[in-house]
C-alpha cells in the first residue's frame, strides 16, 4: 500500500515538476527565493517577506497537525467549502485529489480530458489539471491554488507545494507538523 502511494507521489512530483517547467520561466523577477532553514530539532522551508495577494497572509498564528498512527501528517482541508482529509506530502509538487474528494468539492472533468500526467513505479499516472477556488487549513486560506485530480489509482488526497509553499513556515519536530504565518 505504501509502494503505491509512494509511485503515486513521485508520478504526481514529475508531472508537477514538467507543469512548473511550462508555467513559470524559471525568472525570478517576483523577488520570491526559498530558504531551507535547519536546526537539531526541525527542517523548515520559509519565505521571506515578500509582498502577497491579499488572503490569510495577515494571519501570524500557527496551526498544528499531530502525527497519525501511520506515521504521516493529516490535515482537514476546506476545499472549495466542502471538508476533505489530506495526507500531508511535502514531496508533492501540487495537491493530488482523489476522483471522489474533486467531484465532492465541485470539480468537474470528461473523460476526454483525462490523460497521462507522470510516471510512477508501476507505469503511468492518469488525471486532470484543475485549479482550486480556496483551500483553508486552520485558518491558512489560500485561493487559486494548483491542483490535479487524479480519477482512479489514488486513495487519498495529497496535500502538496502548491499549498504548502505559500504558508510562511512549515516545521517537523517529533510527532508534531507547525504551520505558521507571517
Amino acid at each position: 500500500m505504501i509502494g503505491r502511494y509512494l509511485a503515486l507521489a513521485a508520478g504526481v512530483c514529475l508531472f508537477a515538476a514538467l507543469f512548473a517547467a511550462g508555467s513559470k520561466t524559471g525568472d525570478s523577477s517576483s523577488g520570491e527565493q526559498w530558504v531551507l532553514r535547519q536546526s537539531a530539532n526541525a527542517n523548515a522551508v520559509q519565505r521571506p517577506n515578500t509582498v502577497q495577494a491579499a488572503d490569510s497572509d495577515w494571519y501570524s498564528g500557527t496551526h498544528t497537525l499531530s502525527r497519525d498512527y501511520d506515521g504521516h501528517f493529516y490535515a482537514n482541508a476546506n476545499v472549495n467549502g466542502r471538508t476533505i482529509r489530506m495526507m500531508v506530502d511535502t514531496g508533492a509538487s501540487v495537491i493530488a485529489l482523489t476522483g471522489t474528494d474533486a467531484r465532492a468539492a465541485g470539480l468537474y472533468w470528461d473523460q476526454s480530458e483525462v490523460r497521462p500526467i507522470g510516471r510512477g513505479a508501476s507505469g503511468d499516472v492518469y488525471g486532470v489539471v484543475r485549479s482550486l477556488d480556496v483551500v483553508d487549513i486552520g485558518g491558512f486560506t489560500k485561493h487559486n491554488v494548483r491542483a490535479i485530480v487524479v480519477p482512479e489509482g489514488l486513495d487519498t488526497s495529497l496535500l502538496g507545494q502548491s499549498y504548502l509553499g505559500q504558508i510562511a513556515s512549515v516545521e517537523i519536530q517529533g510527532n508534531q507538523l507547525r504551520l505558521s504565518g507571517g
